[in-house]
């Protein structure tokens, strides 16, 4: 028992004999400690401010992968847009000369195009519903 008395005593004469300017250090390297364990601490109990960061970052990954998505969906666009330009002028340079100039015309002029396959789209319904239903 003595002995651990006597060490006792030696460590507490080593930190008595320590200058003033150590000691003025070694606490101020304490309160610097002590400060960032509480900032710390004070991050983790802020669940509030944790959940709003991580939702932030998670808005901004979403925006990253968007922007992503986007600029994968134009390059798509554009290989589909050149593959069809291409097969079409294939279909058309394959075509007989009178169907052809008859696609050029309906490519210059949509409209009656458009009303003459719907007209048509009408007759065939029509007869559809013609033979579904009896010929009434």
């Amino acid at each position: 028992m003595t002995q651990e008395r006597d060490k006792a005593a030696q460590g507490r004469e080593a930190v008595g004999a320590k200058g003033p300017d150590e000691l003025r250090r070694e606490i101020e390297r304490t309160r610097s400690e002590l400060g960032d364990t509480v900032e710390e601490l004070a991050g983790k109990a802020d669940v509030k401010g944790r959940a709003r960061a991580r939702a932030a970052d998670l808005r901004d990954k979403a925006g990253a992968v968007t922007v992503q998505l986007r600029s994968s969906a134009a390059q798509a666009g554009h290989t589909v847009q050149g593959k069809a330009s291409h097969a079409g002028h294939a279909v058309e340079h394959s075509l007989p000369g009178p169907i052809r100039s008859a696609v050029q015309v309906g490519v210059r002029h949509p409209r009656p195009v458009l009303v003459v396959g719907a007209a048509a789209g009408v007759v065939v319904a029509a007869g559809v519903w013609r033979r579904r239903h009896g010929g009434r």
